[in-house]
């Protein structure tokens, strides 16, 4: 039981990662479309949230080393 808890784990983190990027491909269109400045996407909810998983990590090893 333990390996299919942690089978649907990864499952569900993959899945939640392929929402947010094209979440943000989608926010990425829509800028280019309406020519906005290359950062806008970052500036959405989504940049936002993919800036977050890549920094927080690092945050934290930096604070607890």
């Amino acid at each position: 039981m333990p390996q299919i808890e942690g089978l649907i784990k990864m499952i569900a983190v993959l899945v939640a990662a392929i929402l947010i990027g094209n979440w943000f491909l989608a926010e990425v269109k829509k800028a280019r479309l309406a020519r906005k400045p290359w950062y806008q996407p970052y500036l959405s909810t989504p940049g936002i949230l993919i800036m977050l998983a890549l920094l927080l990590p690092i945050l934290y090893w930096i604070i607890n080393s």
